[in-house]
C-alpha cells in the first residue's frame, strides 16, 4: 500500500495561518492532493486539541485517527505538533523549532501538561518555550517512549538547528545527551537529500520532507511529503521505518526543487540582491547595494558544513523526486497571476477528475492520457517537472524561486503557447506513440 504522508502542517491557531485550517478542510484537500496520512499539527494548543477530540476518532488501535464526520475518507491523521525552544548555549541565544509525533491524543495531553510549565501554550499553535532542546526531548520521551522528536526545517536561516543566525554546526551540540532519541531531520523547502548527503555527520539520520503548510490549498499542503510502502498502516510502523532508516518502507521523499524555496540563495530582498555562495563569500556576505548583512542562504550554509562533494549518496538511503505543485505548474504555463485563479482551477479540476488526485497526475499519468483532457503544452510541462527538465531561478531572503518550465522559450511561455502546443504534438508523434512515465522503479 502506497502511503504519502505530510507530517508537519499547522492549524488555524498558528500565526499567519488560514482560518480554514480545520479538520474537514484539511481532509478535503488532502484527498485532492493524494495524501493518505497527514499530521494534525499544533496539538499543544488547547483549543485545537479540543477540536481534535471532537472531530477525530482513533482507528482500531493503529495510533492513527480518522475524521468523525467523513467516514468514507481515505485520509488518516497522526497527532503532531511543532514547538520553538529558546535557550542559551556557550553564551549565545539559540532558537530552534522541533516537530513532535505522538501515538494518541491522551499522550499529547500528557506532553502538554509538562510543556505548559515553560511557556504559554495558548499564545500560538507553535508555542515558544523557555527550555533547551535536550530538555524538550527529555520531557517528551519521559512521557512516552513511542513519541518522536526531530528538528524542523533544519536549514532555514532563522529558527532551525543549522540556521545561519541562531543555529548549531552539529546535531550533537543542539541535543547533547538526548541525541540518542533523535532519528531524523526535516530538510525544509530550500534543501533536498543531495545537499544533506554532503554531510557525513548526517548519515545516521533519516531525511524527512513535509510541507509545514499554513494553508490547505493544494499548492501548499503536501508540496513536500514522504512516500512509504506498507502492508498495514500504523503509527508504530511509520515510526519504526524512520528509526531504522528503512528504504524498503520509506521509499522516497517528495521534494520541491530546493531553488524554489524562499531561502535557497544568499540575498537581500529590500535591494533585490540574490547571490550564489561563491559570490556572496567574495562580498563578505555584505549587500553590494546597501552594505548591510545579507541573509545567508541554505546552499551557502550547506557549503560551510559539508565534507563531501555534491553527488555523493550514502548506501541504502531512501530516494527522492523533485516535483512542483500542479497549480504552480499550470499557472506558470498559462501566465496566470496566481495559482488560485479561476482558469488554473478549471484546468486543475479537469486533471483531478480524470486521474483521481494531484500526485497521480504529477507522478503517474502519461503524456498521451493527459493530452486527451488538457493542453498538450500543460501535459508536456508536467512531464518535464517529473523528469527534472525545468529551470528554477533560486529564491532568496523570503522570496520564492521562479519556475521556468520551457527555458528554451524564456519567460514568455503564455504568449507562445499555441505554437508550442502544435510543435510538441508533432514532436511526440515523431518520438513515440505513447509515453509511460511512472515511479515503478521504486517499487
Amino acid at each position: 500500500m502506497r502511503i504519502i504522508a505530510d507530517l508537519h502542517i499547522h492549524s488555524k491557531y498558528s500565526r499567519a495561518t488560514s482560518a480554514n485550517m480545520n479538520i474537514s478542510e484539511i481532509t478535503r484537500f488532502s484527498q485532492i492532493k493524494g495524501l493518505n496520512l497527514v499530521g494534525t499539527g499544533d496539538f499543544t494548543h488547547p483549543k485545537w486539541l479540543h477540536e481534535l477530540k471532537e472531530n477525530l476518532t482513533e482507528f482500531h488501535g493503529t495510533g492513527l485517527y480518522k475524521p468523525v464526520n467523513m467516514p468514507e475518507s481515505k485520509v488518516w491523521f497522526m497527532i503532531t505538533g511543532e514547538v520553538s525552544t529558546v535557550f542559551t548555549f556557550n553564551g549565545e541565544t539559540k532558537k530552534v523549532h522541533h516537530v513532535i509525533l505522538a501515538p494518541s491524543i491522551e499522550v499529547a495531553e500528557q506532553i502538554n501538561d509538562r510543556l505548559s510549565k515553560y511557556g504559554s501554550l495558548e499564545a500560538d499553535g507553535r508555542p515558544t518555550l523557555n527550555m533547551s532542546a535536550p530538555h524538550l526531548v527529555e520531557e517528551v520521551m519521559e512521557t512516552s517512549r513511542d513519541n518522536m522528536v526531530f528538528p524542523a526545517h533544519a536549514w532555514t536561516p532563522w529558527f532551525s538547528i543549522f540556521g545561519a543566525f541562531s543555529g548549531f554546526d552539529r546535531i550533537e551540540d543542539c541535543y547533547q545527551d538526548m541525541t540518542k532519541h533523535i532519528y531524523a531531520l526535516e530538510t525544509g523547502l530550500s534543501s533536498n537529500p543531495p545537499m544533506n548527503w554532503r554531510l557525513s555527520a548526517l548519515d545516521k539520520f533519516t531525511l524527512l520532507s513535509n510541507s509545514d503548510s499554513h494553508s490547505s490549498w493544494p499548492w501548499r499542503i503536501g508540496r513536500e511529503a514522504n512516500l512509504f510502502e506498507l502492508e498495514h498502516l500504523t503509527y508504530w510502523k511509520i515510526i519504526d521505518s524512520i528509526k531504522r532508516k528503512d528504504s524498503k518502507v520509506l521509499k522516497l521523499t517528495i521534494e520541491t526543487d530546493p531553488a524554489y524555496g524562499k531561502y535557497h540563495w544568499t540575498g537581500h530582498r529590500s535591494c533585490g540582491v540574490s547571490l550564489p555562495p561563491e559570490e556572496a563569500i567574495k562580498l563578505g556576505n555584505k549587500c553590494p547595494v546597501c552594505h548591510r548583512r545579507l541573509t545567508k542562504g541554505v546552499e551557502q550554509r550547506v557549503e560551510e558544513l559539508a565534507d563531501r562533494p555534491y553527488g555523493f549518496r550514502p548506501v541504502n538511503s531512501p530516494g527522492y523526486i523533485h516535483l512542483l505543485p500542479l497549480s504552480e505548474v499550470i499557472s506558470a504555463v498559462i501566465g496566470a497571476n496566481s495559482p488560485s485563479s479561476q482558469k488554473v482551477w478549471s484546468i486543475y479540476n479537469t486533471l483531478i477528475s480524470r486521474f483521481g488526485n494531484e500526485y497521480a497526475v504529477l507522478m503517474d499519468a502519461s503524456f498521451d492520457e493527459m493530452a486527451k483532457v488538457t493542453s498538450p503544452l500543460i501535459a508536456e510541462a508536467i512531464i518535464r517537472v517529473r523528469e527534472g527538465r525545468v529551470k528554477v531561478i533560486p529564491g532568496y531572503d523570503g522570496v520564492y524561486g521562479q519556475i521556468i518550465i520551457f527555458p528554451e522559450k524564456g519567460l514568455g511561455v503564455a504568449r507562445e503557447a499555441e505554437d508550442m502546443e502544435k510543435s510538441e504534438v508533432e514532436r511526440r508523434k515523431d518520438i513515440r506513440s505513447s509515453r509511460q512515465s511512472s515511479l515503478s522503479d521504486f517499487f
